[in-house]
């Protein structure tokens, strides 16, 4: 719940004897929650939090200046790949280098057993599935951030960085995310998560600390 102190802990409303997820776990929305929502989310030690909402929406922006000590998020692998790169060359070419540099990085993370943030771009299912099985081989959980960005924002923040993606990948994302919001919506989280936090861009402009405690 919110506190004076502007923080807002894991849901605990379904106490468990274990810390296996719900098969419906808790959403709580912040969309339009600026002046009184959170300045701080909080969850339980040792467990995985996952951001994910469209291409250009915020997520890298969230958890760059949130997270501390930065989270596990792709667009940094592929920055670095790109300072190695002539400049010519496509990113489509060097993709599958940057992909697998990263899901290196993400196993070596999860198999030590550490509190995570991870950048997640919706479309690849299976990726949160490899993070709830992690979570639950521990016995820990995990959560999903959701940013609700409209497609118009996502293009604008694409155009602010100076980096896109196509007019197919973007449809992809829009209608990945689009799933995940509407589950949202309804009171559901996706398989596996045992919450969800649905925030906008502003919201998620005014967290200043995504944190794990003990």
């Amino acid at each position: 719940m919110a506190t004076s102190t502007g923080t807002v802990d894991e849901p605990r409303a379904r106490p468990l004897a274990s810390r296996t997820a719900p098969a419906a776990g808790t959403v709580r929305d912040l969309r339009g929650r600026v002046a009184r929502g959170p300045r701080r989310l909080s969850f339980p030690a040792g467990d995985i939090v996952v951001v994910s909402g469209l291409p250009g929406g915020g997520k890298s922006t969230l958890i760059k200046r949130a997270v501390p000590g930065g989270g596990i998020d792709s667009q940094d692998v592929r920055e670095r790949w790109e300072g190695r790169m002539p400049r010519a060359l496509p990113y489509g070419v060097y993709r599958p280098l940057v992909r697998a540099s990263h899901y290196r990085t993400l196993w070596r993370e999860l198999r030590s057993g550490t509190s995570l943030v991870v950048h997640d771009c919706g479309t690849q299912t299976w990726v949160r599935a490899l993070l709830a099985a992690s979570a639950r081989r521990r016995g820990r959980r995990l959560h999903l951030l959701l940013l609700d960005a409209s497609p118009e924002e996502a293009l604008a923040g694409q155009a602010s960085r100076g980096r896109g993606v196509s007019a197919y990948a973007f449809a992809r994302h829009r209608a990945a995310v689009g799933r995940l919001l509407s589950a949202a919506e309804a009171g559901r989280s996706p398989k596996g998560c045992a919450s969800t936090t649905l925030l906008d861009r502003r919201s998620a402009a005014a967290l200043t600390g995504i944190t794990f405690d003990a």
